[in-house]
């Protein structure tokens, strides 16, 4: 971090100098002031000036000595993650899931109630209320001690946290559930596509944490699309980034009907049989596989990423899908990118969520927007 000023705003400096700090230490084990200058580019004492007062204000706690050593042990320093919490929902339409972590993001406390997805708006509600609540209680706490909630749904989401359009569950659209968990958690409550935050989850801590352009694919009861660019969820001018699947001919809204045609009703029993050799399973895989490539092949042509992510319900599945849906993107695209199975499987989009609140804390009160002291 830069200690020149121009200007002279040094109340701005001192804030970036701590948030500066404050992310070298987040996730990471306790760090001496000299180790902390390195890492953050500051003078030992502009590092020590800043530890000082995050320690007043509670961001910062002094560690234990290192063990050995000789003479006096250099002081070492840790983020106090469990200075608040945030709450991370997944609104589906088999589970309603909650997870209250802490933040570093390791997980305090979970809930998960069953849904259908013939419930209507009321019913579904209540059942976010009752997860919210079930998840609050397992971790001693109110609503009030949550900093901010990230809330994962299906459709189309406007920046108010309004359900814009949701054609997979009935009564959905129109629904406000920025205000509905505000009921519950006051903080500011981001509201996100559920495909858009199993993206962010697993260059978070998935198996693309690496990888700075990727395409996630939804694959399940229905096929959905989330984007990273340039290490950033990409979500478009109106919400709408990924939404390739509105168009019929790229199949994506026939595709899982070749599975469930297959098996009767039960799509997941196509790949047990299909695992088994069994022909008519095979060629429903086959026909299923195409499908999702179509539109795959066009996200990846037309963004070039360095992976592709197969998520959702489907992705345990990985064995009989994905060689078949590389030997697909090999035939459609100029450059197929690495092929890779979500290694968060149910828990993707709940650790989106998690990861979108984190993002509010660290932008809106990390950067000095709101005061430091303000939240603890």
């Amino acid at each position: 971090m830069a200690e020149d000023v121009s200007g002279g705003d040094l109340s701005r400096l001192r804030q970036l100098n701590a948030l500066a700090l404050i992310r070298a230490l987040q996730g990471r084990p306790p760090l001496t002031l000299t180790e902390l200058a390195r890492r953050t580019g500051l003078s030992r004492a502009s590092t020590e000036d800043v530890a000082r007062e995050l320690l007043r204000k509670g961001w910062l706690a002094e560690a234990e000595p290192a063990p050995g050593g000789v003479g006096r042990p250099a002081r070492r320093y840790r983020f106090r993650a469990e200075a608040g919490r945030v709450l991370g929902l997944d609104i589906g339409g088999h589970n309603v899931r909650a997870t209250l972590a802490d933040l570093d993001g390791d997980v305090a406390s979970a809930a998960r109630v069953a849904v259908t997805p013939e419930m209507g708006r009321a019913e579904r509600l209540e059942a976010v209320d009752r997860a919210v609540l079930a998840c609050l209680e397992q971790g001693g706490l109110t609503g009030a001690d949550v900093w901010a909630s990230g809330v994962g749904t299906t459709g189309l989401v406007d920046g108010a946290g309004k359900v814009m359009l949701s054609e997979a569950l009935p009564e959905w659209t129109g629904v406000d559930l920025a205000a509905h968990v505000r009921r519950l958690a006051p903080a500011p409550v981001l509201v996100e596509n559920d495909s858009k935050l199993a993206a962010l989850a697993e260059c978070w801590r998935g198996v693309a944490r690496y990888a700075k352009d990727m395409v996630f694919l939804l694959a399940g009861l229905r096929t959905g699309a989330g984007l990273v660019i340039d290490g950033k969820l990409h979500r478009g001018f109106a919400g709408a980034s990924g939404e390739i699947g509105a168009l019929p001919a790229l199949g994506w809204i026939r595709a899982q009907e070749h599975l469930v045609k297959a098996a009767g009703g039960e799509a997941g029993d196509v790949f047990a049989a299909a695992r088994a050799g069994e022909r008519a399973a095979v060629t429903a895989v086959r026909r299923y596989v195409r499908d999702l490539a179509l539109g795959a092949s066009a996200l990846v042509l037309a963004l070039d990423p360095q992976m592709v992510v197969v998520g959702g319900g489907y992705s345990r599945s990985a064995d009989v899908l994905i060689e078949p849906l590389r030997r697909e993107l090999d035939r459609w695209c100029i450059r197929t990118p690495e092929v890779r199975m979500s290694a968060l499987g149910d828990e993707a989009v709940v650790l989106g969520a998690v990861r979108l609140a984190l993002d509010h804390v660290e932008e809106r009160v990390l950067d000095g927007r709101t005061p430091l002291v303000s939240h603890l």
